[in-house]
């Protein structure tokens, strides 16, 4: 332990072409802007008078971002999740930050390392739920790999309420790989599954990363080969599994309670 994380790129990631470049949604349109994210235009319902709309309106303009009234049918147009609540920001593009800047954030918090690794889980859904539950727990990012996994889009971005303008979220090319850079920082990687050991009964008080698995089909083995420990949920009913998103929550706050010294 204690050696030197393999230098990564510099180099920020924008979205491909082809994904979604909007954000739509009273929450989410409001928290892009109070982060500064690169919003080009806002779209709002025209004849819709809202003091959630006119507070977002007054947002962009004040941040220099033009900003049109129109009608219901055009939004509906633009929108990707047919749950735009009369606005849609149109975007420059996303960006995914490096491994490295997830460590730095922990460094600049005087805190452990805390993060996500997401293995395979494709539901966009459950993505943005899992980013929600990775700010509020304060966790220091999320790392998704390339293939096999939702991207950031305007779906994850309304699910997640916001909190993918304050989360740092990586995208690499093998997970396996990741997280043997990782051990070498000295984290230790903690697998969801139904037949590991108690979750009370581990340690998570350390540099610790969460590996969460598709509902269904779990951890994949090379990742699951590669984890140090795997933590069970307590469950009592008919069924074997929760929800992913479900799942991560659950055991970031037993991090959270063992960080807390509870």
């Amino acid at each position: 332990m204690g050696a030197r994380l393999l230098e990564l790129p510099r180099r920020k990631e924008r979205m491909e072409e082809h994904e979604n470049l909007t954000l739509e949604g009273r929450n989410a349109v409001r928290e892009g802007l109070r982060a500064g994210m690169r919003i080009d235009r806002v779209f709002l319902q025209d004849n819709l008078h809202d003091p959630a709309l006119s507070e977002i309106e007054k947002e962009a303009r004040k941040a220099g971002i033009r900003t049109d009234r129109v009608p219901k049918e055009k939004l509906s147009k633009l929108s990707r999740t047919g749950h735009h609540q009369g606005v849609v920001a149109e975007l420059l593009g996303w960006e995914y930050c490096e491994v490295e800047d997830i460590l730095l954030e922990a460094k600049k918090s005087g805190e452990k390392p805390f993060l996500f690794l997401l293995d395979g889980i494709e539901d966009p859904h459950n993505l943005g739920a899992v980013i929600r539950t990775a700010h509020l727990s304060g966790a220091h990012g999320v790392i998704i790999p390339k293939n096999r996994s939702a991207s950031l889009n305007a779906t994850v971005a309304r699910t997640s309420a916001g909190a993918v303008n304050y989360t740092k979220v990586a995208r690499v090319t093998n997970l396996s790989k990741t997280i043997d850079e990782l051990k070498e920082k000295g984290l230790w990687f903690v697998s969801a599954d139904m037949d590991g050991t108690l979750m009370y009964d581990l340690d998570l008080t350390g540099p610790v990363g969460l590996v969460i698995g598709a509902e269904g089909k779990g951890v994949s083995r090379l990742v699951k080969e590669k984890c140090d420990l795997t933590a069970a949920i307590p469950m009592k009913g008919k069924i074997d599994s929760l929800n992913a998103s479900v799942a991560a929550g659950v055991l970031a706050y037993e991090v959270v309670r063992q960080r807390m010294g509870k």
